[in-house]
């Protein structure tokens, strides 16, 4: 077995734990929080969840970078977790629950994320999604889900497409969200919002969906997973400007590769008008 094989096991192992911890408290009582607004939301299963992905992961590489969304470590484990992905050496990007706001509200869509990351560059991924029963996982050698090797669509004609918008509705400037919106509803035959952004980029991999965008850059947490997945089964991933997606890219823009100037054009036209406005 490979370095990057092993990794990318672990990673499906780990995602699997985080997952099934907090499917343990889905649409239980729960005590919710918030972070950075009203609607940015944290619960106790968050931080269970990732305490579950770490100390898996630490089983097998205790030394390694840890980027995480929760600022929580493992009970009685001296862990350093960072915020950005390191440029050099091997790391693990965990996002404990993807979607929290679905969570919470007891609807299905939400799942647990891992990466394994070597000089910046991912090696092994999943994405659990433990209440719909699906895990997308890749690695060196496969592209699945539920072990089934999967591809993104074939579809050619964007006016048949079915497009994700991810990334973050915004607190002010609805105006300027809207002008996205309005931009893609010209030119593609539907639009979903679902709330879970790696669930998103999973569902273009698996050929569900054919394309998802968002202006603002995400958090490598939220999207280097769901970009390798989908890179691995044959799509296209950019930045706003249609050069190739790093993790400290300008916005994101995936597809099935077969109308992709398309869907650069629907969101450059919808962040045109913004400034304009």
């Amino acid at each position: 077995m490979t370095d990057a094989t092993r990794r990318a096991a672990l990673a499906e192992r780990a995602a699997r734990a985080g997952g099934v911890v907090a499917r343990e408290t889905f649409r239980e009582d729960l005590r919710v929080e918030t972070k950075t607004n009203k609607n940015d939301v944290v619960t106790e299963a968050d931080r269970d969840a990732q305490h579950q992905v770490v100390s898996t992961i630490r089983n097998e590489f205790p030394t390694e970078t840890l980027v995480c969304e929760e600022d929580v470590t493992p009970p009685g484990e001296d862990v350093d977790l960072r915020k950005s992905v390191p440029e050099s050496g091997r790391a693990w990007i965990v996002d404990p629950i993807d979607g929290t706001a679905n969570y919470v509200r007891g609807i299905r869509f939400w799942g647990t994320s891992v990466a394994a990351v070597v000089d910046g560059d991912p090696v092994g991924v999943a994405t659990y999604l433990p209440s719909e029963g699906d895990i997308y996982a890749a690695g060196p050698e496969s592209v699945t889900r539920n072990g089934t090797v999967m591809s993104v669509s074939e579809r050619t004609d964007p006016e048949t497409f079915a497009v994700g918008l991810i990334g973050w509705w915004p607190t002010k400037g609805g105006d300027a969200y809207a002008s996205l919106f309005r931009a893609a509803a010209d030119r593609f035959g539907d639009l979903r919002r679902l709330g879970c952004m790696q669930g998103v980029l999973s569902l273009v991999a698996s050929g569900s969906l054919d394309a998802a965008f968002m202006p603002e850059r995400p958090h490598p947490w939220d999207a280097v997973a769901g970009v390798y997945l989908i890179r691995r089964a044959g799509g296209t991933a950019t930045d706003i400007h249609g050069e190739r997606w790093h993790y400290d890219s300008e916005g994101l823009v995936v597809s099935n590769g077969q109308a992709h100037d398309v869907v650069l054009e629907a969101v450059q036209e919808g962040t045109t008008i913004e400034a304009a406005d």
